[in-house]
């Protein structure tokens, strides 16, 4: 269902809700105010997301939404979304969907029409990144890591290669595996941060390189939720010969010389000055 331009809003509203990820002072005064108004909140565990409800004074009814029932439960879910109630749906910590369920819901609401709205908040993710000190202009999350397997080896053979920030969550027994792993496909030298138990009482921020950290983490590992933060592989100086050469074949095959620009900056990251000259050459 898509509405036309100013056609009455009939259905409700899905409110993606931020949940502390530890400090319990991060639930914001709006994420309050949303959760005590909607019908119902989708919590991936009602056990856990009961007491802060119950801190803040929120009895809005609890409904389990989660991985094991998230395919019966949303087209229900949807139907009352376009019957004029609004859910907010929350995980256990931090901001739904990141290796989080919820996708299915969000996507099956848009489809039929209903508004769809995030209330932000709290993020493992991005205060881990944030707080690293590694560069966070460009990143790529890659949540949970399969433990084994194809999957697994070609994630960790990505990693390796990404001239940018990667992030990933791992389970504190696996971080120091997963760091070895990573240091045995090349990214051993790379500066890496382990982030431990952010925002709450013994936050740690343990850094170092790949293979450092792994080091420290095989008799031992951390407590608490983890996120990895490691720095993208060095990109090596364009040279100016090769790449005066491959501007050459470019306007061969007939590329103005903004285009050559372009090409030049795009594919071997050469400096933007550089490759204007050497487009104009």
């Amino acid at each position: 269902m898509v509405r036309s331009e100013g056609e009455v809003q009939t259905s409700g509203t899905l409110f993606l809700v931020s949940t502390p990820i530890g400090n319990m002072a991060d639930l914001s005064a709006r994420a309050v105010q949303t959760l005590g108004a909607v019908s119902a909140v989708l919590a991936e565990d009602t056990r856990h997301s009961r007491p802060l409800l119950t801190k803040h004074g929120i009895a809005t009814p609890l409904v389990a939404y989660h991985e094991h029932n998230e395919a019966k439960a949303t087209p229900a879910l949807v139907a009352r979304l376009e019957a004029g109630e609004s859910f907010a749906l929350i995980s256990d910590a931090g901001t739904p969907l990141l290796s989080d369920p919820g996708a299915r819901l969000v996507r099956a609401a848009i489809d039929a029409g209903v508004v769809v709205t995030a209330v932000p908040g709290a993020s493992a993710l991005l205060a881990a990144l944030v707080a690293s000190g590694i560069v966070a202009d460009r990143f790529t999350f890659f949540g949970f890591l399969a433990r084994k397997g194809k999957e697994r080896s070609g994630a960790l053979r990505e990693i390796a290669e990404l001239t940018h920030t990667a992030v990933l969550y791992e389970a504190p027994a696996r971080v120091g595996e997963t760091l070895a792993a990573l240091a045995g496909a090349g990214a051993g030298s790379r500066e890496a941060v382990v982030a431990r138990e952010l925002t709450k009482q013994f936050e740690e921020f343990r850094r170092g390189t790949v293979q450092s950290l792994a080091e420290s983490y095989q008799e031992v590992a951390p407590r608490g939720e983890v996120v990895l933060v490691i720095a993208g592989a060095e990109t090596p100086e364009p040279d100016e010969a090769s790449l005066r050469e491959r501007a050459h074949v470019l306007r061969e095959t007939g590329l103005s010389a903004r285009d050559v620009a372009r090409v030049l900056t795009e594919e071997s990251h050469a400096p933007r000055n550089l490759a204007y000259r050497l487009a104009h050459e």
